[in-house]
């Protein structure tokens, strides 16, 4: 019996007309701060990285990034040839794939020995409060749930899957930022404006009815305030980093395989472990 397709978490017709619709002029904080970070992380690395490219669903936002990178759109199969590139960056698009793991092992393919990869998406805690107003609102008005906001991952889960698509010296981190708004509407219109709306293949394809919106609103005025009688939203950036594999780099010393024992690097004297009584 051939296994089950797992079901689809993003509708990809939806996604790219959201991103056509965007107005990123209007709303492009988040990528500018993206981006920002991106560039640090490659400074502290100080290396010339000569054959770079960008997957992006924000191509005209990303490219001047790396001028000459190749810039690839984040689909399923990704056009980027095996061992073509020194640096892969996988820029705002990695919370919308269906298969992550598989986008990351498409990318360490495509890199060179000791080639790097950078991933950046918003994950975490971000729009936990969005999140958590909208559930509560619909509940109340049509008692039930659907999906609304796109699922994140932790930090924790989001490190482990470097190790899985096969990357070497494997780092996760992550960037929150604060932000207030006048309220949940005027945080929505700027999801809108960045593209980021609901595209979840389980989507209710009906309208938002006005009552849910109102109530949503109401409750996240009450529950998450900030200063001013605004309101306060929660972005956390996740910044993956790994290295294709290869001999020249460090590795791991075998358990055992000390020369020196740790009391002498410390300078004090060693004493034996008690007996273990059961």
């Amino acid at each position: 019996m051939a296994p089950e397709t797992p079901p689809l978490l993003t509708d990809r017709a939806a996604l790219a007309r959201q991103r056509a619709r965007a107005d990123l002029a209007a709303a492009s904080f988040l990528h500018d701060e993206a981006a920002a970070q991106v560039q640090e992380r490659l400074e502290e690395v100080n290396r010339t990285f000569t054959a770079p490219a960008i997957v992006t669903g924000h191509p005209a936002l990303w490219a001047p990034l790396l001028p000459g990178a190749k810039v690839v759109a984040d689909e399923a199969v990704l056009d980027l040839a095996p061992g073509a590139h020194d640096l892969v960056v996988h820029a705002m698009a990695l919370h919308w794939a269906d298969d992550p793991v598989g986008q990351l092992v498409q990318a360490r393919r495509a890199l060179r020995p000791d080639g790097l990869f950078l991933a950046v998406f918003p994950a975490g805690q971000t729009l936990h409060e969005l999140r958590a107003v909208l559930a509560a609102a619909e509940a109340e008005v049509s008692g039930g749930l659907s999906p609304r906001v796109v699922p994140t991952g932790d930090i924790r889960d989001l490190g482990g899957l470097l190790q899985r698509a096969g990357f070497a010296l494997p780092v996760a981190d992550v960037a929150p930022l604060a932000v207030t708004y006048a309220d949940a509407l005027a945080l929505m219109r700027d999801l809108r404006a960045m593209g980021e709306t609901n595209a979840m293949a389980a989507r209710r394809r009906n309208f938002t009815r006005r009552a849910l919106v109102a109530r949503a609103s109401t409750l996240y005025a009450e529950a998450f305030p900030a200063d001013g009688g605004r309101i306060r939203a929660t972005f956390e950036l996740v910044f993956l980093t790994g290295w294709a594999p290869d001999e020249s780099q460090q590795k791991p010393l075998r358990p055992g395989s000390a020369r020196a024992r740790l009391a002498e690097a410390l300078g004090v004297p060693e004493r034996p472990v008690a007996p273990r009584r059961d």
